[in-house]
């Protein structure tokens, strides 16, 4: 062997023994870093974290793009620096627009990982773009799991950013009273990590292993203080907002509602880990329309959450259970949904409260209360809400949390309906979420009992989720139980009456060459019955993933479904004829999902799942068509076509869902989207116009414009009836920290 190949081997085994020991400290600096996106000699002073390793499309190897990035801090902020280089001095930068809280796996970004508490369950990450485009979000339940990454949470920072010729600078400066801390501490975990769309490669200083996420708490480093840090500034903030409405619906006549409201919400540190939310008549107007759905299940369809004031230590509260069936839902309280139209209304909240965050080291505490107005159109008493959670860490990264859920009104049943009114309903449980200290084996075991003045049994829900994963392969095992009666009135629960068994395996290989950065097959089944009628619903699924070092992605599995109908059911979705209750069907499908190339200016994403349908067949296609010009936004249209064809005498069905978006971004301030929805199931087109301006920071301007008309689909072509509802809304929040 030549001298030369043993030469390049101790290099690197020198690289990486320098790379696990590498390590970093916040230094303390007497004088203020302007943030411009400008290197100064106050940056010389600080420690840098170099080195960094490669996680997509290999996490073996040093990042072919490196990046250094730099900290500091003074009594008010913490300040960082990211140097990203590549190779091409030329190269252009992705960005969908010039919008807050971009995301995606294409987009060039810088981001710092804060785990203040050094629990690796919970994390605050700041991020920004080559633009100088801002991101802040929350990662809960160590970076694992569907949910545990979110981008709504909104805080007051700085940063900006600079493009040289083969690199680009970040700057940060955040504030320390915008994070929850412990004051005294000597150390925090931290992470950086940066995608880089010159060669599709993501990167991060900590080394994280492929099958984790790039947030994955397990994987951090630690980073001392140079004196023990304090948080020296006041950590208030009030959220004052007005807002004002002009509707009418017009299937129903009568006047217009005309409306003004205000109210404000506030944020209080009563510890450097606690946290007070108050909020005092807010209002949960719909600034912007959740995206409509074709809908061909027999359960309820799952929104996600977007309102600001639910949004920190949300875990606390919403994490019990699964997706499907969890004992809290923050848009119970306050928010109905008209299913004709797709769109929330509102109810009135006089006022609501919440306490949220650290306890200790290891114990986080959530206690929630709210109280909603009476609603004399719907014959509803007025209802308080509240919630008391208690997170215990226990082990590495383990806990056990307990929650008591309770909805109760004080108005006697007198003037009330009887099949409207029950005084109150109440559910508890504990859960206990499991996360070893290397993120291999994670999962949860859980027990929920709802309660209520009906005295019924069978009102509870229980379940078992464990989760081992390596690079080459997973495995995934499943199993739940849902009592007949189980229905906690604040809570998502999507079906009762069963019990579940699933299981998923997945196997992968990387080539060494070529460009595919993995593929592999996997196996899954899904089994659920009840002791009335055995069998209600299984699957058995042969799978096969592609994942291209491009970004782009395939997924493709065959399926063969077992469907027990214990009620009459229309599969056509078009309130046609319902297949009786009793019968069943064993049907074969092919469920496959293409997504292109993010980066490219064109990208598209294309699904179907299709075959047999219960008693006919079902031709079905869906995806989304992007066009970018960056940085000014984007033009897209996504799309769903269901064919379903059904013998006499049940309906055949043509469902179409239609929904084309401008989105403009004059600047990093200004905002125009404009998005219509045609559904045909719903025989509907929802056209909503959004003129956002940020005229400081995270203080916003908002006139929105809502109509929606009747919709018929005639040979073919569209045609546009009467308006059903209009609807001007205007709203202005500022942010101001005391």
């Amino acid at each position: 062997m030549s001298k030369k190949p043993l030469l390049l081997y101790a290099l690197l085994w020198l690289c990486s023994g320098m790379l696990f020991a590498q390590d970093i400290k916040f230094k303390r600096t007497d004088t203020p870093i302007v943030i411009d996106g400008v290197i100064d000699e106050k940056w010389s002073e600080a420690d840098s974290a170099y080195d960094w390793m490669q996680y997509f499309p290999y996490d073996s190897s040093l990042a072919v793009n490196q990046s250094v990035a730099k900290v500091l801090y003074d009594d008010k902020n913490i300040y960082v620096l990211g140097i990203l280089y590549g190779q091409n001095p030329d190269r252009g930068y992705v960005t969908p627009s010039l919008r807050r809280d971009f995301r995606g796996a294409a987009n060039d970004n810088f981001t710092i990982i804060l785990d203040t508490f050094q629990d690796q369950t919970n994390a605050f990450t700041f991020g920004i773009n080559p633009f100088g485009v801002r991101r802040e979000g929350l990662v809960a339940n160590g970076g694992t799991g569907q949910g545990s990454f979110s981008l709504d949470w909104d805080n007051v920072w700085k940063g900006e950013a600079q493009i040289y010729r083969g690199y680009w600078v970040a700057e940060m400066a955040i504030p320390l009273n915008s994070i929850r801390f412990n004051e005294g501490q000597n150390e925090w975990n931290v992470n950086f990590y940066r995608i880089d769309s010159e060669n599709a490669e993501r990167s991060t200083w900590t080394p994280i292993s492929r099958n984790f996420s790039l947030f994955n708490l397990a994987s951090t480093r630690v980073a001392k203080w140079e004196e023990p840090i304090q948080n020296t500034g006041k950590n208030i903030s009030v959220i004052p907002y007005i807002a004002g409405n002009y509707d009418q619906n017009f299937e129903e006549g009568g006047d217009p509602n005309k409306g003004f409201n205000a109210g404000f919400d506030l944020k209080y540190g009563i510890t450097p880990g606690l946290n007070l939310d108050l909020t005092v008549n807010p209002d949960f107007s719909q600034v912007e329309v959740d995206q409509q759905v074709t809908n061909l299940d027999r359960f309820e369809i799952f929104f996600p959450e977007r309102r600001q004031f639910f949004l920190e230590n949300a875990d606390l509260f919403a994490n019990y259970g699964t997706r499907g069936n969890t004992p809290f839902f923050s848009r119970r309280i306050g928010v109905s949904r008209d299913e004709s139209t797709g769109q929330n209304i509102s109810s009135a909240i006089p006022l609501g409260a919440r306490v949220s965050g650290k306890a200790n080291d290891n114990l986080r505490v959530g206690v929630l209360s709210m109280q909603v107005a009476d609603d004399e159109t719907a014959s509803l008493p007025s209802y308080n809400y509240s919630m008391i959670s208690l997170q215990q860490k226990v082990f590495t990264r383990s806990n056990i949390s307990a929650f008591l859920v309770n909805k109760q009104t004080f108005q006697s049943a007198e003037e009330y309906s009887d099949s409207l009114y029950n005084e109150w309903d109440r559910t508890f449980g504990v859960d206990y979420n499991i996360a070893s200290a290397d993120n291999k084996i994670t999962g949860k075991v859980f027990y929920h009992q709802n309660i209520r003045q009906e005295q019924v049994d069978s009102t509870f829900s229980t379940g078992l989720e464990l989760r081992y994963d390596v690079p080459e392969w997973s495995l995934n095992m499943r199993a739940q139980a849902v009592g007949a009666n189980y229905d906690p009135e604040v809570g998502f629960v999507r079906r009762r009456d069963f019990r579940q068994l699933a299981m998923t395996y997945r196997r992968s290989f990387f080539p060494e060459a070529g460009g595919v950065q993995s593929h592999g097959p996997g196996f899954d089944f899904d089994m659920l019955g009840n002791d009335t009628y055995g069998f209600l619903d299984w699957d058995i699924n042969l799978l096969y993933d592609i994942n291209w070092r491009s970004s782009a992605e395939f997924s493709m599995r065959l399926r063969r479904q077992y469907t027990y109908l214990f009620n009459g059911f229309d599969p056509s979705g078009s309130d046609g004829l319902p297949l009786p209750a009793g019968s069943e069907y064993t049907n074969n499908v092919l469920i496959a999902r293409y997504q292109s190339d993010q980066r490219k200016l064109l990208s598209f994403e294309l699904s179907t799942r299709s075959g047999q349908y219960f008693n006919g067949t079902r031709w079905n296609l869906e995806g989304s068509i992007q066009w970018r010009y960056q940085p000014l936004g984007f033009t897209s249209i996504d799309f769903a076509y269901n064919g379903i064809r059904l013998p006499d005498p049940y309906n055949s069905a043509n469902l179409f869902l239609i929904g084309p978006r401008f989105d403009f971004t004059f600047s990093k301030k200004l905002f125009w989207t404009t998005f219509v929805q045609y559904n045909s199931q719903i025989e509907n087109v929802n056209i909503n116009s959004r003129l956002q301006w940020r005229f400081a920071p995270v203080s916003d301007f908002f006139l929105v414009y809502t109509d929606n008309y009747l919709a018929q689909n005639e040979e073919g072509f569209i045609q546009f009836g009467n308006s059903k509802s209009r609807a001007l809304v205007f709203k202005m929040t500022y942010w101001l920290n005391l």
